[in-house]
Protein backbone atom coordinates (compact mmCIF):
# COMPACT_ATOMS: atom_id res chain seq x y z
CA UNK A 1 0.00 0.00 0.00
CA UNK A 2 1.28 3.50 -0.70
CA UNK A 3 0.49 7.03 0.43
CA UNK A 4 2.57 10.16 1.05
CA UNK A 5 5.25 11.34 -1.36
CA UNK A 6 8.68 9.87 -0.76
CA UNK A 7 11.71 12.18 -0.78
CA UNK A 8 13.49 9.91 -3.28
CA UNK A 9 10.58 9.76 -5.71
CA UNK A 10 7.43 7.68 -5.75
CA UNK A 11 5.48 7.39 -2.51
CA UNK A 12 6.26 6.05 0.92
CA UNK A 13 4.15 3.15 2.04
CA UNK A 14 1.26 4.54 4.07
CA UNK A 15 0.92 1.20 5.81
CA UNK A 16 3.73 -1.35 5.95
CA UNK A 17 2.53 -4.85 5.13
CA UNK A 18 5.17 -6.37 7.40
CA UNK A 19 7.75 -5.19 9.93
CA UNK A 20 10.96 -6.95 10.96
CA UNK A 21 14.10 -5.93 12.80
CA UNK A 22 16.36 -7.19 10.02
CA UNK A 23 15.43 -7.92 6.42
CA UNK A 24 17.64 -10.37 4.52
CA UNK A 25 17.17 -10.55 0.75
CA UNK A 26 18.49 -13.83 -0.66
CA UNK A 27 18.56 -17.35 0.75
CA UNK A 28 21.95 -18.88 -0.02
CA UNK A 29 25.27 -18.98 1.84
CA UNK A 30 25.38 -15.25 2.60
CA UNK A 31 21.67 -14.81 3.28
CA UNK A 32 21.29 -17.69 5.68
CA UNK A 33 24.58 -16.81 7.41
CA UNK A 34 23.32 -13.24 7.89
CA UNK A 35 19.92 -14.45 9.09
CA UNK A 36 21.44 -16.96 11.52
CA UNK A 37 23.81 -14.34 12.91
CA UNK A 38 21.12 -11.66 13.28
CA UNK A 39 18.52 -14.01 14.73
CA UNK A 40 21.03 -15.45 17.18
CA UNK A 41 21.62 -11.88 18.38
CA UNK A 42 17.92 -11.56 19.18
CA UNK A 43 16.64 -9.75 16.08
CA UNK A 44 13.35 -10.61 14.40
CA UNK A 45 14.53 -11.62 10.93
CA UNK A 46 12.58 -11.85 7.68
CA UNK A 47 14.31 -13.63 4.77
CA UNK A 48 13.00 -13.07 1.24
CA UNK A 49 13.98 -15.23 -1.74
CA UNK A 50 12.77 -14.47 -5.25
CA UNK A 51 12.93 -18.05 -6.50
CA UNK A 52 10.38 -20.76 -5.59
CA UNK A 53 13.08 -22.63 -3.67
CA UNK A 54 15.91 -21.49 -1.42
CA UNK A 55 19.61 -22.12 -2.02
CA UNK A 56 20.37 -20.38 -5.31
CA UNK A 57 23.88 -21.09 -6.56
CA UNK A 58 24.94 -22.19 -3.09
CA UNK A 59 23.25 -25.58 -3.40
CA UNK A 60 25.09 -26.09 -6.71
CA UNK A 61 28.42 -25.49 -5.00
CA UNK A 62 30.82 -28.45 -4.89
CA UNK A 63 31.25 -28.26 -1.13
CA UNK A 64 34.72 -26.71 -0.81
CA UNK A 65 35.48 -24.15 1.90
CA UNK A 66 38.89 -22.49 2.34
CA UNK A 67 40.12 -22.10 5.92
CA UNK A 68 43.71 -22.15 7.13
CA UNK A 69 42.66 -24.02 10.29
CA UNK A 70 39.62 -25.53 12.00
CA UNK A 71 38.59 -26.65 15.46
CA UNK A 72 39.79 -30.19 14.84
CA UNK A 73 43.13 -28.93 13.44
CA UNK A 74 42.87 -31.39 10.53
CA UNK A 75 45.84 -30.02 8.61
CA UNK A 76 48.22 -30.21 11.54
CA UNK A 77 46.91 -33.63 12.59
CA UNK A 78 47.56 -35.00 9.09
CA UNK A 79 51.05 -33.48 8.94
CA UNK A 80 50.21 -31.44 5.84
CA UNK A 81 52.56 -28.54 6.46
CA UNK A 82 52.12 -24.98 7.61
CA UNK A 83 49.46 -22.40 6.84
CA UNK A 84 48.23 -19.14 8.33
CA UNK A 85 45.59 -16.46 7.92
CA UNK A 86 48.25 -14.17 6.45
CA UNK A 87 49.19 -16.76 3.85
CA UNK A 88 45.54 -17.38 2.97
CA UNK A 89 44.91 -13.64 2.50
CA UNK A 90 48.10 -13.14 0.49
CA UNK A 91 47.20 -15.93 -1.92
CA UNK A 92 43.67 -14.58 -2.31
CA UNK A 93 45.07 -11.18 -3.27
CA UNK A 94 47.63 -12.69 -5.65
CA UNK A 95 44.95 -14.79 -7.38
CA UNK A 96 42.97 -11.59 -7.95
CA UNK A 97 46.00 -9.82 -9.46
CA UNK A 98 45.96 -7.57 -6.36
CA UNK A 99 42.70 -5.87 -7.33
CA UNK A 100 41.09 -7.17 -4.15
CA UNK A 101 40.89 -5.04 -1.02
CA UNK A 102 43.62 -6.21 1.40
CA UNK A 103 41.46 -5.39 4.43
CA UNK A 104 38.55 -7.49 3.18
CA UNK A 105 40.84 -10.37 2.18
CA UNK A 106 42.44 -10.32 5.64
CA UNK A 107 39.04 -10.35 7.36
CA UNK A 108 37.91 -13.30 5.23
CA UNK A 109 41.04 -15.29 6.00
CA UNK A 110 41.13 -14.53 9.74
CA UNK A 111 37.43 -15.29 10.25
CA UNK A 112 37.26 -18.40 8.06
CA UNK A 113 38.06 -20.99 10.77
CA UNK A 114 35.61 -19.52 13.28
CA UNK A 115 32.79 -19.42 10.73
CA UNK A 116 33.48 -23.04 9.78
CA UNK A 117 33.50 -24.17 13.40
CA UNK A 118 30.27 -22.22 13.95
CA UNK A 119 28.51 -24.27 11.28
CA UNK A 120 29.91 -27.52 12.65
CA UNK A 121 29.04 -26.78 16.29
CA UNK A 122 25.67 -25.09 15.85
CA UNK A 123 24.52 -26.30 12.45
CA UNK A 124 25.66 -29.92 12.53
CA UNK A 125 27.79 -29.52 9.41
CA UNK A 126 29.72 -32.71 8.58
CA UNK A 127 33.14 -32.35 6.97
CA UNK A 128 35.33 -34.94 5.32
CA UNK A 129 38.58 -35.59 7.11
CA UNK A 130 40.82 -35.21 4.04
CA UNK A 131 42.00 -31.72 3.05
CA UNK A 132 42.89 -30.51 -0.45
CA UNK A 133 44.82 -27.69 -2.04
CA UNK A 134 42.92 -26.95 -5.28
CA UNK A 135 45.05 -24.09 -6.55
CA UNK A 136 46.46 -22.89 -3.23
CA UNK A 137 49.92 -23.61 -1.87
CA UNK A 138 48.58 -25.06 1.39
CA UNK A 139 46.09 -27.74 2.37
CA UNK A 140 43.27 -25.45 3.48
CA UNK A 141 40.38 -26.77 1.39
CA UNK A 142 37.77 -28.34 3.66
CA UNK A 143 35.08 -30.41 1.96
CA UNK A 144 31.48 -31.25 2.72
CA UNK A 145 29.58 -33.56 0.37
CA UNK A 146 28.10 -30.54 -1.44
CA UNK A 147 27.23 -26.90 -1.01
CA UNK A 148 23.77 -27.89 0.15
CA UNK A 149 25.36 -29.16 3.39
CA UNK A 150 26.44 -25.61 4.29
CA UNK A 151 23.09 -24.19 3.21
CA UNK A 152 21.13 -26.63 5.36
CA UNK A 153 23.39 -26.05 8.36
CA UNK A 154 22.94 -22.27 8.13
CA UNK A 155 19.23 -22.48 7.33
CA UNK A 156 18.65 -24.70 10.33
CA UNK A 157 20.50 -22.27 12.57
CA UNK A 158 18.52 -19.28 11.26
CA UNK A 159 15.11 -20.94 11.61
CA UNK A 160 15.85 -22.32 15.06
CA UNK A 161 16.51 -18.77 16.24
CA UNK A 162 13.20 -17.57 14.80
CA UNK A 163 14.03 -16.26 11.33
CA UNK A 164 11.17 -16.60 8.84
CA UNK A 165 11.68 -17.46 5.16
CA UNK A 166 9.40 -16.35 2.31
CA UNK A 167 10.03 -17.62 -1.22
CA UNK A 168 8.62 -16.28 -4.51
CA UNK A 169 9.30 -12.75 -3.26
CA UNK A 170 11.20 -10.59 -5.74
CA UNK A 171 12.81 -7.33 -4.62
CA UNK A 172 11.70 -4.41 -6.82
CA UNK A 173 12.64 -1.41 -4.68
CA UNK A 174 14.73 -0.34 -1.70
CA UNK A 175 13.17 2.49 0.32
CA UNK A 176 15.70 5.08 1.44
CA UNK A 177 15.67 8.61 2.83
CA UNK A 178 17.86 10.89 0.68
CA UNK A 179 21.40 10.73 2.10
CA UNK A 180 19.88 8.90 5.06
CA UNK A 181 19.11 5.35 6.14
CA UNK A 182 17.26 2.67 4.25
CA UNK A 183 13.77 2.13 5.62
CA UNK A 184 12.50 -1.04 3.96
CA UNK A 185 11.90 -2.93 0.74
CA UNK A 186 9.14 -3.47 -1.80
CA UNK A 187 8.58 -7.03 -3.00
CA UNK A 188 6.54 -8.63 -5.74
CA UNK A 189 4.92 -11.80 -4.44
CA UNK A 190 2.26 -14.24 -5.55
CA UNK A 191 -0.20 -12.23 -3.45
CA UNK A 192 0.84 -8.95 -5.05
CA UNK A 193 3.07 -6.06 -4.08
CA UNK A 194 4.16 -5.94 -0.43
CA UNK A 195 6.19 -3.38 1.51
CA UNK A 196 8.27 -4.49 4.47
CA UNK A 197 9.86 -2.15 6.97
CA UNK A 198 13.23 -2.83 8.64
CA UNK A 199 13.53 -1.48 12.18
CA UNK A 200 17.28 -2.03 12.29
CA UNK A 201 18.81 -2.93 8.92
CA UNK A 202 18.69 -4.62 5.53
CA UNK A 203 21.16 -7.23 4.25
CA UNK A 204 21.41 -7.79 0.48
CA UNK A 205 22.58 -11.34 -0.28
CA UNK A 206 21.13 -11.97 -3.73
CA UNK A 207 24.14 -13.36 -5.58
CA UNK A 208 25.67 -12.35 -8.88
CA UNK A 209 24.60 -11.93 -12.50
CA UNK A 210 26.19 -14.80 -14.43
CA UNK A 211 22.79 -15.87 -15.79
CA UNK A 212 22.00 -12.38 -17.10
CA UNK A 213 23.50 -12.34 -20.58
CA UNK A 214 22.79 -8.65 -21.19
CA UNK A 215 24.36 -7.57 -17.90
CA UNK A 216 27.49 -9.68 -18.24
CA UNK A 217 27.94 -8.53 -21.86
CA UNK A 218 27.70 -4.92 -20.68
CA UNK A 219 31.03 -5.53 -18.92
CA UNK A 220 32.53 -8.48 -20.87
CA UNK A 221 31.07 -8.37 -24.40
CA UNK A 222 32.60 -11.74 -25.35
CA UNK A 223 30.39 -13.56 -22.83
CA UNK A 224 27.41 -13.94 -25.13
CA UNK A 225 24.68 -16.56 -24.98
CA UNK A 226 27.11 -18.89 -26.79
CA UNK A 227 28.47 -19.59 -23.31
CA UNK A 228 26.54 -21.75 -20.89
CA UNK A 229 26.41 -20.77 -17.25
CA UNK A 230 26.83 -22.87 -14.15
CA UNK A 231 24.43 -20.57 -12.33
CA UNK A 232 20.77 -21.01 -11.51
CA UNK A 233 18.33 -18.95 -13.63
CA UNK A 234 17.72 -16.40 -10.87
CA UNK A 235 21.31 -15.07 -10.90
CA UNK A 236 20.34 -11.94 -12.82
CA UNK A 237 21.88 -9.03 -10.90
CA UNK A 238 18.93 -6.64 -10.72
CA UNK A 239 19.54 -5.98 -7.01
CA UNK A 240 22.89 -4.41 -7.86
CA UNK A 241 20.98 -1.97 -10.08
CA UNK A 242 18.35 -1.33 -7.38
CA UNK A 243 21.09 -0.53 -4.86
CA UNK A 244 22.81 1.75 -7.37
CA UNK A 245 19.49 3.59 -7.78
CA UNK A 246 19.69 4.68 -4.12
CA UNK A 247 23.32 5.75 -4.41
CA UNK A 248 25.34 2.57 -3.82
CA UNK A 249 28.75 2.27 -5.42
CA UNK A 250 29.84 -0.84 -7.35
CA UNK A 251 33.21 -2.10 -8.52
CA UNK A 252 34.95 -4.86 -10.49
CA UNK A 253 31.86 -5.65 -12.56
CA UNK A 254 34.01 -6.76 -15.50
CA UNK A 255 35.74 -9.45 -13.42
CA UNK A 256 33.70 -12.46 -14.49
CA UNK A 257 35.06 -15.98 -14.06
CA UNK A 258 34.47 -18.72 -16.58
CA UNK A 259 34.76 -22.23 -15.11
CA UNK A 260 36.86 -24.54 -17.30
CA UNK A 261 35.45 -27.90 -16.17
CA UNK A 262 31.67 -27.61 -16.62
CA UNK A 263 29.56 -30.18 -18.43
CA UNK A 264 30.10 -29.34 -22.13
CA UNK A 265 26.40 -29.80 -22.93
CA UNK A 266 24.60 -28.22 -19.97
CA UNK A 267 27.20 -26.00 -18.29
CA UNK A 268 26.50 -27.69 -14.95
CA UNK A 269 29.08 -28.41 -12.27
CA UNK A 270 28.91 -32.00 -11.11
CA UNK A 271 30.93 -34.85 -9.63
CA UNK A 272 33.03 -35.06 -12.79
CA UNK A 273 33.91 -31.38 -12.36
CA UNK A 274 35.07 -32.11 -8.85
CA UNK A 275 37.28 -34.95 -10.08
CA UNK A 276 38.81 -32.67 -12.72
CA UNK A 277 39.60 -30.12 -10.01
CA UNK A 278 41.02 -32.53 -7.42
CA UNK A 279 43.07 -34.71 -9.78
CA UNK A 280 45.21 -31.82 -10.96
CA UNK A 281 47.38 -32.11 -7.84
CA UNK A 282 47.92 -35.82 -8.60
CA UNK A 283 49.14 -35.32 -12.16
CA UNK A 284 46.12 -35.15 -14.48
CA UNK A 285 46.48 -33.13 -17.67
CA UNK A 286 44.09 -31.06 -19.78
CA UNK A 287 44.21 -31.74 -23.52
CA UNK A 288 42.50 -30.51 -26.66
CA UNK A 289 40.76 -32.53 -29.36
CA UNK A 290 44.21 -33.07 -30.92
CA UNK A 291 45.54 -34.66 -27.72
CA UNK A 292 47.87 -31.75 -26.89
CA UNK A 293 48.24 -30.16 -23.47
CA UNK A 294 46.95 -26.61 -23.56
CA UNK A 295 47.76 -25.01 -20.19
CA UNK A 296 49.29 -25.20 -16.73
CA UNK A 297 46.48 -27.24 -15.20
CA UNK A 298 46.95 -25.56 -11.81
CA UNK A 299 46.53 -22.07 -13.27
CA UNK A 300 43.54 -19.95 -12.20
CA UNK A 301 40.20 -20.90 -13.72
CA UNK A 302 40.12 -17.96 -16.12
CA UNK A 303 43.51 -18.91 -17.57
CA UNK A 304 42.47 -22.54 -18.07
CA UNK A 305 39.16 -21.41 -19.61
CA UNK A 306 40.83 -18.98 -22.00
CA UNK A 307 43.23 -21.70 -23.13
CA UNK A 308 40.29 -24.02 -23.86
CA UNK A 309 38.36 -21.40 -25.83
CA UNK A 310 41.52 -20.55 -27.78
CA UNK A 311 41.63 -24.11 -29.17
CA UNK A 312 38.34 -23.55 -30.96
CA UNK A 313 37.64 -27.25 -30.46
CA UNK A 314 34.88 -28.31 -28.11
CA UNK A 315 35.22 -30.09 -25.69
CA UNK A 316 38.53 -30.26 -23.89
CA UNK A 317 39.42 -33.24 -21.68
CA UNK A 318 41.01 -33.98 -18.33
CA UNK A 319 43.04 -37.20 -18.69
CA UNK A 320 44.19 -39.25 -15.70
CA UNK A 321 45.03 -42.79 -14.61
CA UNK A 322 43.98 -45.35 -12.03
CA UNK A 323 47.15 -44.65 -10.05
CA UNK A 324 46.13 -41.01 -9.65
CA UNK A 325 42.72 -42.06 -8.37
CA UNK A 326 44.41 -44.28 -5.79
CA UNK A 327 46.32 -41.29 -4.46
CA UNK A 328 43.09 -39.48 -3.64
CA UNK A 329 42.47 -42.19 -1.00
CA UNK A 330 39.03 -40.98 0.10
CA UNK A 331 36.18 -43.28 1.14
CA UNK A 332 33.76 -41.44 -1.14
CA UNK A 333 35.90 -41.72 -4.29
CA UNK A 334 34.76 -45.15 -5.48
CA UNK A 335 31.04 -44.36 -5.20
CA UNK A 336 31.43 -40.94 -6.81
CA UNK A 337 33.45 -42.40 -9.70
CA UNK A 338 30.90 -45.17 -10.26
CA UNK A 339 28.13 -42.60 -10.55
CA UNK A 340 30.12 -40.45 -12.98
CA UNK A 341 31.00 -43.49 -15.11
CA UNK A 342 27.42 -44.72 -15.27
CA UNK A 343 26.22 -41.25 -16.20
CA UNK A 344 28.74 -40.99 -19.04
CA UNK A 345 30.52 -37.97 -17.59
CA UNK A 346 33.74 -39.97 -17.09
CA UNK A 347 35.09 -42.35 -19.77
CA UNK A 348 37.25 -45.33 -18.80
CA UNK A 349 39.53 -47.47 -21.02
CA UNK A 350 42.16 -50.13 -20.48
CA UNK A 351 44.94 -48.16 -22.13
CA UNK A 352 45.75 -44.69 -23.38
CA UNK A 353 45.26 -45.78 -27.01
CA UNK A 354 41.85 -47.24 -26.18
CA UNK A 355 40.92 -44.03 -24.36
CA UNK A 356 41.87 -41.95 -27.38
CA UNK A 357 39.58 -44.10 -29.51
CA UNK A 358 36.73 -43.79 -27.02
CA UNK A 359 36.84 -39.99 -27.08
CA UNK A 360 37.73 -39.71 -30.79
CA UNK A 361 41.07 -37.93 -30.55
CA UNK A 362 44.35 -38.94 -32.27
CA UNK A 363 46.00 -41.77 -30.33
CA UNK A 364 49.49 -40.77 -31.48
CA UNK A 365 49.02 -37.20 -30.30
CA UNK A 366 47.71 -38.24 -26.87
CA UNK A 367 50.48 -40.82 -26.44
CA UNK A 368 53.18 -38.31 -27.31
CA UNK A 369 51.71 -35.80 -24.85
CA UNK A 370 51.57 -38.42 -22.09
CA UNK A 371 55.18 -39.47 -22.65
CA UNK A 372 56.38 -35.89 -22.65
CA UNK A 373 54.54 -34.99 -19.45
CA UNK A 374 55.69 -38.18 -17.73
CA UNK A 375 59.24 -37.12 -18.57
CA UNK A 376 58.58 -33.75 -16.93
CA UNK A 377 57.43 -35.55 -13.76
CA UNK A 378 60.61 -37.62 -13.70
CA UNK A 379 62.74 -34.50 -14.22
CA UNK A 380 60.74 -32.43 -11.73
CA UNK A 381 60.19 -29.61 -14.21
CA UNK A 382 57.37 -28.74 -16.62
CA UNK A 383 59.21 -27.30 -19.62
CA UNK A 384 55.98 -26.39 -21.42
CA UNK A 385 53.85 -24.52 -18.87
CA UNK A 386 55.92 -24.31 -15.66
CA UNK A 387 53.37 -26.26 -13.67
CA UNK A 388 54.49 -27.25 -10.16
CA UNK A 389 55.27 -30.99 -10.10
CA UNK A 390 55.86 -33.47 -7.30
CA UNK A 391 57.75 -36.79 -7.43
CA UNK A 392 54.64 -38.62 -6.16
CA UNK A 393 52.75 -37.92 -9.38
CA UNK A 394 52.35 -41.19 -11.31
CA UNK A 395 53.39 -41.31 -14.97
CA UNK A 396 50.61 -41.15 -17.54
CA UNK A 397 51.81 -44.21 -19.44
CA UNK A 398 50.01 -47.00 -17.53
CA UNK A 399 46.30 -47.87 -17.64
CA UNK A 400 43.51 -48.04 -16.85
CA UNK A 401 43.01 -44.50 -18.11
CA UNK A 402 40.15 -42.02 -17.82
CA UNK A 403 38.90 -38.85 -19.51
CA UNK A 404 36.45 -36.15 -18.42
CA UNK A 405 35.01 -33.97 -21.20
CA UNK A 406 34.37 -30.34 -20.26
CA UNK A 407 33.95 -26.84 -21.64
CA UNK A 408 34.02 -23.38 -20.05
CA UNK A 409 30.82 -21.89 -18.64
CA UNK A 410 30.25 -18.50 -17.03
CA UNK A 411 30.54 -19.28 -13.36
CA UNK A 412 31.25 -16.40 -10.99
CA UNK A 413 30.91 -12.61 -11.03
CA UNK A 414 33.55 -11.15 -8.72
CA UNK A 415 32.23 -7.59 -8.93
CA UNK A 416 29.27 -5.96 -7.22
CA UNK A 417 28.39 -3.53 -4.46
CA UNK A 418 31.24 -1.88 -2.58
CA UNK A 419 31.32 -2.79 1.13
CA UNK A 420 33.52 -1.97 4.11
CA UNK A 421 34.92 -4.13 6.89
CA UNK A 422 31.48 -4.27 8.57
CA UNK A 423 29.87 -5.39 5.29
CA UNK A 424 28.11 -2.02 5.08
CA UNK A 425 27.32 -0.78 1.57
CA UNK A 426 29.30 2.30 0.48
CA UNK A 427 27.83 5.09 -1.62
CA UNK A 428 29.36 7.01 -4.51
CA UNK A 429 30.92 9.54 -2.13
CA UNK A 430 32.66 6.80 -0.15
CA UNK A 431 30.24 7.02 2.78
CA UNK A 432 28.45 4.02 4.30
CA UNK A 433 24.73 3.94 3.55
CA UNK A 434 23.08 3.82 6.97
CA UNK A 435 21.52 0.45 7.87
CA UNK A 436 22.31 -1.17 4.49
CA UNK A 437 24.60 -4.22 4.39
CA UNK A 438 25.56 -6.76 1.74
CA UNK A 439 27.42 -10.05 1.49
CA UNK A 440 28.18 -12.73 -1.06
CA UNK A 441 28.36 -12.50 -4.82
CA UNK A 442 26.24 -9.34 -4.89
CA UNK A 443 29.35 -7.57 -3.55
CA UNK A 444 32.72 -6.78 -5.11
CA UNK A 445 36.19 -5.96 -3.87
CA UNK A 446 37.10 -9.18 -2.07
CA UNK A 447 38.39 -11.44 -4.85
CA UNK A 448 39.64 -9.02 -7.47
CA UNK A 449 40.24 -10.34 -10.98
CA UNK A 450 40.28 -14.01 -9.96
CA UNK A 451 39.99 -16.23 -6.93
CA UNK A 452 41.35 -19.35 -5.31
CA UNK A 453 38.89 -22.23 -5.12
CA UNK A 454 36.92 -22.39 -1.89
CA UNK A 455 36.96 -18.65 -1.24
CA UNK A 456 33.62 -18.31 -3.02
CA UNK A 457 32.13 -20.35 -0.16
CA UNK A 458 34.19 -18.78 2.61
CA UNK A 459 33.63 -15.12 1.68
CA UNK A 460 29.80 -15.11 1.62
CA UNK A 461 29.55 -17.06 4.87
CA UNK A 462 32.13 -14.92 6.68
CA UNK A 463 30.70 -11.60 5.49
CA UNK A 464 27.10 -12.80 5.79
CA UNK A 465 27.81 -13.55 9.44
CA UNK A 466 29.38 -10.10 9.86
CA UNK A 467 26.52 -8.33 8.06
CA UNK A 468 23.82 -10.06 10.08
CA UNK A 469 25.46 -9.21 13.40
CA UNK A 470 26.01 -5.59 12.35
CA UNK A 471 22.42 -5.17 11.16
CA UNK A 472 21.07 -6.70 14.37
CA UNK A 473 23.21 -4.31 16.42
CA UNK A 474 21.64 -1.21 14.84
CA UNK A 475 19.51 0.78 17.29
Amino acid sequence: MSGSAAPNGGAWPEVWDQIADVIVVGAGFAGFAAAASAARAGAAVAIFEKMPQYGGNSVRNLGDYAAWDDGAHRRAAAGLGADSAERHAAEALAAGQHYGDPELAAIMARAAPAALDWMVAEGGLRLREALHRQGSSAYRMHLADSGRDYVEALRGMALRHGARLTTDARLVRIWRDPAGPVRGVRLETAEGRRDTRARRGIVLATGGFAADVAMRRAFRPILSDAYNTTNHPGATGEVIRLAQAIGADALHLAFIEVHPFADPDTGALDTATLFALRLRRHGSIVVSRTGQRIVNELAPHDAVSQAAVATGQRPTYTVFTEAMLAQMAEPETAAELAGALSGGRVIRAASLDDLAGAIAIPAAGLAATARRFSGFIAAGRDADFSRPLTPTMPPLTSGPCYAIPHWPAVHFTAGGLRIDARAQVIDLQGTPIPRLYAAGEVTGGIHGMGRVGGNSTTAPIVFGRIAGAAAAAER
